[in-house]
This record gives C-alpha cells, sequence and structure tokens, in this order.
C-alpha cells in the first residue's frame, strides 16, 4: 500500500465509534483526496431514521472531510470484512473501551476484527489523549519482516504526518539479539522502506513483552504503537495473534496492525 484513500470506521453512534471518527477526520486533515465511510452494522433498516441519524452527524464534519455511510447486516465481523472488500477499503479506523482482564479474556469486537480483516486496523482507545502522531513504535520480534510492501503504510504516516518510527524488540528469551542475517535484513528492509523516517532500533529485556512494549511507549512518548500480525502469514506459520490482540485490548495510546 503506498497512499491511504478510503477509511472505513465502523459507526454505532457510541463513544467509542465518536472517538473512533474523531481521530479519523483529523487523520485526513486537509488532504481532500481522502474520504471516510461509516459503516452501520444492524438488522433494523429504517431507512428515513438511519438517513435523519446519520445526516446529523455527516453535517458537523462535511467542510472539513468527505464522509459517505452505508449499512448492511450480518455479525459485525463479517460484515466490516465484506465493506472492506467491496469499498477498497484502505484503513480501517475503530474505537475500543479495551479490558482490564490480564489474561485477554475479555476479547471485543475491536480485537476480533483485527485478526479477521486482511487490512491495517488502527484501533483507537476511548481514553487516548489528543491527537498527536510524531512518534510511532513498530514492533518487532526475531523474524524476518515477510510482507515488506506493508511498510508502506507507515512510510505514509510517517510522510503525512513528519512523524519518527522507533522500532522495539522485546528480548523474552535468554538468546542474542541484534546480530543474526535475519535482524540485518530486517534493518535493510527498514532503512530503505521507512526511508528517513526510521530513526532507531531498541532491544528491551523483559520476559513480559507486553508490559515491555507499553512501558517502552510511555518512557519514550509515543504516539502510535505499530505491529505486523503473522495471523495471515503465507510464508510461514501463522501465529494465533495473541499479542496483537492484547495490545489492542490493553494500550491506552492507539494501535496501528498492518496486515
Amino acid at each position: 500500500m503506498d497512499k491511504i484513500s478510503t477509511i472505513l470506521v465502523p459507526f454505532n453512534f457510541s463513544r467509542t465509534s465518536k472517538k473512533a471518527l474523531e481521530y479519523a477526520v483529523q487523520f485526513i486533515g486537509q488532504n481532500k483526496s481522502m474520504k471516510i465511510i461509516l459503516g452501520y452494522i444492524t438488522d433494523d433498516h429504517n431507512v428515513d431514521m438511519l438517513q435523519e441519524a446519520f445526516s446529523t452527524v455527516i453535517e458537523k464534519y462535511k467542510i472539513k472531510v468527505e464522509i459517505e455511510w452505508l449499512a448492511t447486516s450480518g455479525s459485525l465481523t463479517d460484515a466490516l470484512v465484506k465493506i472492506q472488500k467491496e469499498e477498497k477499503i484502505d484503513l480501517i479506523i475503530m474505537g475500543t473501551f479495551g479490558t482490564i482482564a490480564d489474561d485477554g479474556s475479555g476479547v471485543t469486537n475491536t480485537s476480533k476484527l483485527v485478526l479477521h480483516v486482511d487490512c491495517p486496523v488502527l484501533v483507537v482507545p476511548y481514553g487516548s489523549e489528543d491527537f498527536r502522531i510524531k512518534n510511532i513504535a513498530l514492533v518487532l520480534g526475531k523474524e524476518e519482516i515477510e510482507n515488506r510492501k506493508t511498510l508502506g503504510i507507515l512510510l505514509d504516516i510517517g510522510r503525512k504526518f513528519n512523524a519518527k518510527v522507533h522500532v522495539v524488540t522485546i528480548e523474552n528469551q535468554p538468546e542474542l539479539y541484534g546480530y543474526s542475517n535475519i535482524e540485518v535484513r530486517n534493518e535493510n528492509t527498514l532503512a530503505y522502506y521507512l526511508e528517513d523516517f526510521y530513526s532507531d532500533h531498541t532491544f528491551i529485556e523483559n520476559p513480559d513483552v507486553l508490559l515491555g512494549i507499553l512501558s517502552y511507549a510511555s518512557e519514550k512518548a509515543i504516539d502510535m504503537i505499530a505491529i505486523l500480525p503473522r495471523n495471515h502469514s503465507k510464508k510461514s506459520e501463522p501465529s494465533k495473534g495473541k499479542l496483537t490482540q492484547l495490545l489492542t485490548l490493553h494500550s491506552k495510546i492507539p494501535i496501528l496492525a498492518i496486515d
């Protein structure tokens, strides 16, 4: 992906969906080539009522950005995946309250969507602070970056906001990091695809990967955490996306899952 042009915001008039819409509007800014589609999932298609409700929402932002809406039925995840494919969505921005469960048992619609849709998803926690994208933390493990072109969305965001990408790897096992052939290839890939927006690569020892990432983000005033889920991996065994899910559930800052 080279450019983000169409953003899908799952919208049901809740506080989390309104937070996601506000974020999306600020994300687009003054770029008139981008638009937002509000996706409403319901089995009750009262068109007149929906039209009036969405007209009120769109009226608030129509001077700033182009917004459309559509309604469809079915399970939330399946319906959103269908919209993403049919409308050629480049990025989904979805709000969440997260969870307080430490074991990840409090699975949310947002955390489920991130693992199912074959598209970048930007998760916006309801309690996140005012919009700002200056420092992005890209989480990498010891595996080689499989689809290098997925970094294009980070380059697009870096250019749009003049943001720096700080790569972080959590060393949760007693082994050598940072000197393998895979790490060298990853460094070359990052430097090539992220250009001057690639800042640095930090290796942190912490047996708890989630805590290590969140602590790093807090200490470095990170505005967004990006992760490359491997649950749709084609060249290696797909992962179950546990870390991705935990980040969407527990992070207080936006999470960008790039798929």
